[in-house]
């Protein structure tokens, strides 16, 4: 069982992070062999390590890859959406239940507790979503969405805690009401919103559809 015969090496990819998505949801990181990826894939192990150097780095990888795919589902559905509504789109997800692949996040982070050559990657993953989240509050304060004396490193890191966190207080042990949580974040967001535009903005939220649902998206992180 090698390479698959027509798959590209692109295509083998994607199925070894899809295969691990699946397994370390299932299995744990710490119960789950390479040699289970490598056949939940249907390749062999010497195919897997040509892709990837370590099930540390396919961890974070298969994390990194379901986040983006996220990302793109948001962007594709309303490209026009002013940052203030991505972020509380991103913020209504949080509460809801998780697919498996959702909860890669706290596979990585248990095993980065005990295992530094995941922790290596995860800093660096958590870097990006860190880096992401603060250059979105810099283009929302220099269009006047948010208020220029916000921090953009304290709010990502306040965000990173909440999408984290979510990942792990679920719905089964302690749920709220979608429109309590809408009506919370957006109260948040008018705070952090500059007073010149905060009482249009809050009209806009106001009489928006407090589902914040893009078709096909998840809980993201």
């Amino acid at each position: 069982m090698g390479r698959i015969a027509g798959v590209t090496a692109a295509e083998t990819r994607q199925r070894l992070l899809r295969a691990a998505a699946d397994v370390f949801a299932e299995r744990g990181y710490d119960g789950t062999r390479v040699a289970d990826i490598a056949a939940a894939a249907g390749v062999s192990n010497g195919a897997l390590y040509a892709h990837f150097g370590s099930k540390a780095e396919l961890l974070v990888d298969a994390l990194r890859t379901h986040g983006r795919r996220l990302l793109a589902d948001v962007f594709a559905a309303d490209p026009d959406r002013s940052i203030t509504d991505l972020l509380l789109v991103i913020g209504r997800w949080l509460p809801r239940r998780r697919d498996a692949p959702g909860y890669l996040i706290v596979e990585a982070l248990v095993a980065a507790r005990r295992d530094e050559e995941v922790a290596r990657p995860m800093r660096d993953y958590v870097g990006e979503r860190a880096d992401w989240i603060a250059e979105l509050v810099r283009v929302a304060q220099a269009g006047g969405e948010l208020d220029p004396a916000l921090s953009p490193h304290a709010f990502a890191h306040f965000c990173l805690l909440l999408a984290m966190g979510s990942a792990l207080v679920t719905p089964d042990l302690h749920a709220v009401g979608d429109q309590e949580w809408g009506a919370l974040l957006a109260r948040l967001m008018s705070a952090l919103t500059p007073a010149a535009v905060r009482p249009r903005q809050e009209r806009h939220h106001e009489g928006a559809d407090q589902s914040g649902e893009v078709p096909g998206a998840r809980p993201l992180l």
